[in-house]
């Protein structure tokens, strides 16, 4: 019987392809420990996005032109680093792999943010964390009903409160920028 030889590259490379993204599926399942992937998205873009918020914090102390801008800052990095704590002890009980870097997107903005100072800085800085902050009050709604994890469920409630101030002083600086 003769094998058509493309027919078995083609046919190894499929195996090749299914195989690997089982091993991704296993690979990505042992990270989540005993979270579902709905839970593990939310837990890992949470414990990023807080990461962000504590290094764009520590950035906007030392380069903010406004004090005003600057003790936002702090207050990012003090909120923030307390969130990141008891999220990822909630994670860590579970099992789950804990993100210790930023992704792509994240480390670019902090780049951009990074080579800013003075009036330039607050601006780009105080318009991000609106947008950031905005995206982050939704996606902890949402996570405060759809969340299976009990725990990790209380962790977005008792959060949205503290994040829909941030998004408030926000908009309020924002807007104090704008004005000048």
């Amino acid at each position: 019987m003769k094998i058509n030889k493309q027919v078995m590259i083609g046919s190894v490379g499929l195996a090749l392809m299914l195989s690997s993204g089982a091993l991704f599926a296993a690979e990505t399942e042992g990270q989540r420990g005993q979270l579902t992937e709905k839970d593990f998205k939310f837990a890992k873009d949470a414990i990023r996005g807080g990461m962000e918020e504590v290094q764009l914090g520590e950035l906007a102390k030392q380069n903010a032109g406004s004090p005003a801008v600057r003790e936002f800052g702090e207050r990012m990095v003090a909120d923030h680093q307390k969130a990141n704590d008891g999220l990822k002890q909630i994670v860590q009980k579970r099992g789950a792999l804990i993100p210790t870097s930023l992704s792509h997107h994240e480390t670019s903005r902090l780049e951009h943010l990074q080579k800013l100072s003075g009036a330039d800085f607050d601006k780009a800085y105080i318009s991000d964390m609106v947008s950031d902050h905005k995206k982050d009050v939704k996606e902890f709604e949402k996570a405060s009903q759809n969340l299976s994890d009990p725990d990790l469920k209380a962790f977005a409630e008792k959060t949205l409160p503290t994040l829909q101030d941030h998004l408030r002083q926000a908009e309020n600086l924002q807007a104090q920028i704008k004005g000048k």
